[in-house]
C-alpha cells in the first residue's frame, strides 16, 4: 500500500513494502493490530493506521518522535492509502481463480481497484498481464543449473518518499 499525506504544495508518499521488520512491528504495537489487520485497516482508510505508517517513516529522520505526540491535521482531506500494482494483480487473480465468483466479478473488482489504486493505470496493466500468455520456462542445461535468483537492483528497494 502507498500511504500519502498531501501538504498542499507537496505530497508525502510511503510504501508499506519499504518498511523494515522493526518498523512494521512498531506499527503493530501502536495500533494494537496484527499486520494482516493493519493491511485491512489501510484498505478501509483508518486514520490511526495511516498515521502510524507515516509516523514510522518520519521517525527515520526525527529520532525520538513519539506516536502519542504525532498528529496530521486535516487528515480527512489529506491522508489516503492506495493499492500498489502487485496488490491489484493479486486481488484480480484471486477473483479470477475463485469459482464462487460470476462472470462480471473481474469487471466489478477492476472498477473497485481503479478507485483504490495509487495509479489507476495499474489496473489495466494487471488485467493485460493476467491474459498474456506466460513465457515457458527454459529447459536448457545451462538454465537448469542456474537455480539462484538474480540479485535485485538497488533502485527497486528505494523508498517512494517525496518529502519528509
Amino acid at each position: 500500500m502507498i500511504v500519502s499525506y498531501d501538504h498542499g504544495d507537496r505530497v508525502e508518499e510511503y510504501s508499506t513494502d519499504d518498511l523494515a521488520t522493526i518498523e512494521s512491528a512498531e506499527v503493530e504495537r501502536v495500533t494494537g493490530l496484527d499486520w494482516d489487520d493493519v493491511e485491512t485497516a489501510l484498505k478501509s482508510q483508518k486514520p490511526a493506521v495511516m498515521s502510524a505508517i507515516i509516523w514510522v517513516f518520519r521517525k527515520r529522520q526525527t529520532a525520538g518522535l513519539r506516536f502519542a505526540d504525532f498528529s496530521l491535521p486535516q487528515w480527512k482531506r489529506r491522508l489516503k492509502a492506495r493499492l500498489e500494482y502487485h496488490e491489484i494483480l493479486d486481488l484480480l487473480e484471486g477473483v479470477r481463480d475463485n469459482p464462487a465468483f460470476g462472470e462480471d466479478a473481474i469487471e466489478d473488482a477492476a472498477r473497485n481497484c481503479r478507485v483504490l489504486a495509487h495509479n489507476p493505470d495499474d489496473v489495466d496493466r494487471a488485467l493485460t498481464e493476467m491474459v498474456a500468455p506466460k513465457a515457458p520456462a527454459s529447459t536448457s542445461p545451462a538454465a537448469a543449473s542456474n537455480t539462484s535468483p538474480a540479485p535485485r537492483d538497488a533502485s527497486e528497494t528505494s523508498s517512494t518518499s517525496t518529502g519528509p
